[in-house]
């Protein structure tokens, strides 16, 4: 595993020169970034997502906005909830809801979910806040780098010292329990005291349990760049540039995606020598997931960004190679939109694409890159303008729905029945929006 900085030229604190698009042009799609975030996504959730009655947020509503099922609580959808009406107190303070509903979230995840027996958080409680009948309480570093995330966000919003507390004991507890020393990166799995979970010869083949992954890694990168922006420790900046040059130099592919699952030693795990039967039917360990990809490319060179490295030249190139191979092999060239999930069979020079679907989530992430990758490389080939312009107008013709609000889940060209699916679930709420629009909003008028 290499770690370099060799032969960099690009500097992240430089300002972008030019940029595409007219200023008018900019100023047009900005005003409806803007509105869209607000009255299709804010106005929607906020302050109807707040749970009254037992805390936190509401989880799960039906296409229409009607809160329906358990209303079971994820620590993810909650550490979101949290961080998005944090980040619109800040944006928005003149409505005071915001700074009310992530005073309740903080407050859930303090008083609720954080395991006082054993430490770091619960995966998933009842609308009650108690833990599930049975569930064994097993604890993942994904949902744990969420809650680090949305308690930064509440601390720079309020300065309430309990919350950035709270956010130190969380990563000491990563630290202790998650944290590989010897290979590096973080285990996902662990036990609700926190040992980590091994695979056995009982693990089923295509059960991700007790390998590394680059979803939480991503995330917990995304997680101590925001921890490191409210608490500048020595300790958080070395787990910080462990993980950049980590998922730069080891987890993203020489072609240009990202792996996805991991032995412990950092080994991919991969279908690819089997059959195609094989494969189609237990890919889920080993696929391209185009929207990890673009995602990946910006919360890299945020973190590259906040650690105040210079001349970051080859972690700009590696985000723009993430982009440039999503683009080239998972890009819809007919409406626009990235497919969900591709896949190399052996021998292939041209990757298969195994879903044509296309998640709302991977569309937002789609948003922000483009934009980024656009003013960076306004004169590139690709144009990333050009399909940053055209993946707008595909979310707004097949992802927000303009009479209840929110995203569907999926694009209705390739997924037109998720018209009435569930609106809002444990797995979707506002973060991946909120943060796309309103950092396009703020690059398109050159905040």
């Amino acid at each position: 595993m290499v770690f370099a900085l060799i032969g960099c030229k690009f500097s992240f604190a430089q300002s972008v020169s030019k940029t595409e698009g007219t200023t008018a042009e900019r100023r047009q799609i900005a005003n409806e970034m803007e509105q869209s975030l607000q009255h299709d996504l804010l106005d929607v959730y906020y302050p109807r997502a707040l749970d009254t009655v037992y805390g936190g947020f509401l989880s799960t509503f039906t296409y229409d906005f009607k809160p329906t099922g358990s209303q079971e609580k994820m620590i993810v959808t909650q550490s979101r909830h949290t961080w998005t009406n944090s980040k619109a107190a800040l944006r928005y303070p003149e409505k005071l809801y915001y700074r009310s509903d992530a005073t309740a979230g903080f407050h859930f995840l303090a008083d609720v979910m954080w395991d006082k027996q054993y430490g770091g958080f619960y995966t998933l409680v009842t609308r009650k806040g108690e833990i599930p009948p049975g569930d064994p309480a097993d604890k993942n570093a994904y949902g744990n780098a969420f809650a680090i995330y949305a308690l930064a966000a509440y601390y720079q919003l309020t300065r309430d010292d309990a919350a950035l507390a709270l956010a130190k004991k969380t990563f000491y507890w990563l630290e202790a329990h998650s944290h590989d020393s010897l290979h590096k990166g973080y285990f996902q799995h662990m036990k609700r005291d926190g040992e980590p979970i091994r695979r056995t010869v009982n693990t089923a083949v295509n059960d991700e349990t007790g390998y590394k992954d680059q979803n939480s890694s991503i995330h917990l990168l995304e997680a101590l760049t925001a921890l490191y922006e409210v608490w500048k420790d020595p300790l958080v900046r070395e787990r910080l540039q462990e993980m950049l040059f980590l998922i730069r130099d080891t987890i993203i592919t020489r072609r240009g995606n990202l792996g996805l699952f991991f032995t412990w030693d950092w080994t991919p795990v991969s279908v690819k020598d089997s059959s195609r039967d094989f494969i189609l039917h237990h890919h889920n360990l080993d696929y391209v997931s185009f929207g990890h990809d673009v995602e990946t490319a910006y919360l890299m060179m945020e973190t590259s960004k906040a650690l105040g490295i210079q001349n970051d030249s080859i972690t700009m190139m590696t985000g723009k190679k993430l982009v440039d191979h999503a683009l080239k092999n998972g890009w819809d060239n007919r409406v626009g939109g990235f497919y969900d999930e591709g896949f190399y069979f052996k021998g292939d020079s041209v990757i298969t694409i195994l879903k044509e679907s296309k998640n709302w989530w991977a569309q937002a992430e789609g948003l922000n890159s483009l934009l980024l990758m656009s003013d960076y490389f306004p004169n590139d080939p690709l144009h990333y303008f050009e399909k940053f312009k055209i993946l707008w107008a595909y979310t707004q013709t097949y992802l927000i729905d303009h009479q209840w609000g929110d995203w569907y889940d999926e694009g209705l060209d390739k997924s037109p029945e998720r018209r009435t699916a569930l609106k809002s679930q444990i797995w979707k709420a506002t973060y991946h929006n909120y943060r796309s629009l309103s950092n396009c909003v703020d690059r398109l008028n050159n905040k």
